[in-house]
């Protein structure tokens, strides 16, 4: 099994510091990384979530993963059980075709092992679990990024094509424009072993110039 991320952010948050003037008096603004992963959830019902996330606020996207969750009975299916409810439902619950035809995909690639199981996945390092999950309709190198950070904790993942982080990488080094992912692909390399941390504070970063009231919180 690969590492994933200790719960306590101390070590990233020191070598951060030390990564670049700016980094530095980001961390001194935010405080403490408080970025958590989830691994009872499934890669199944990580990418569902995902999925539904995609194009969407937070809120719509939970709304739309609390109906869903009751065509189950309150809970998380797993694939097998996306047999028992039609097309119909689903779009009723709130998905789109598209995200429709996705969970679909992604339903079967999951029975027929192209998504892995937990304890699979656990062992597969990001490239490969990228390399994998991208064969399913709807999911791209965003959608897994997020699954291997928020469900899998693993502690360097840099998703350059994230608009958050983008933004915030603007907002760190006060540019006119927002950089390419190619550019914050190299810029970022300053950053390793502790991407994922970093792109939490770019989060931030962003969450703050967007909101007075969560630079106050």
């Amino acid at each position: 099994m690969l590492a994933a991320m200790p719960t306590d952010h101390t070590r990233a948050i020191a070598g951060l510091r030390k990564s670049c003037p700016a980094m530095k008096a980001l961390i001194q603004r935010v405080g403490p990384c408080t970025l958590e992963s989830d691994p009872k959830r499934s890669p199944f019902q990580s990418l569902v979530s995902a999925v539904a996330h995609q194009q969407l606020h937070g809120k719509a996207a939970a709304t739309i993963l609390g109906r869903y969750r009751q065509l189950f009975g309150g809970r998380m299916p797993g694939p097998k059980a996306l047999a028992g409810v039609t097309d119909e439902q689903l779009r009723g619950a709130g998905f789109s075709r598209a995200k429709t035809a996705a969970i679909r995909d992604l339903a079967d690639k999951t029975l027929a092992g192209v998504v892995p199981g937990p304890r699979a996945i656990a062992t597969m390092p990001d490239a490969e679990i990228i390399e994998r999950l991208v064969q399913v309709r709807g999911v791209g190198k965003w959608t897994v990024e997020m699954l291997l950070i928020f469900t899998l904790g693993r502690p360097d993942v840099w998703p350059v094509d994230d608009f958050g982080v983008r933004a915030g990488w603007r907002i760190l080094y006060d540019l006119e424009g927002m950089p390419t992912p190619k550019q914050l692909q190299e810029a970022g390399e300053k950053f390793r072993p502790h991407r994922s941390v970093a792109a939490w504070y770019l989060w931030r970063a962003t969450d703050l110039n967007r909101s007075p009231e969560v630079q106050n919180s």
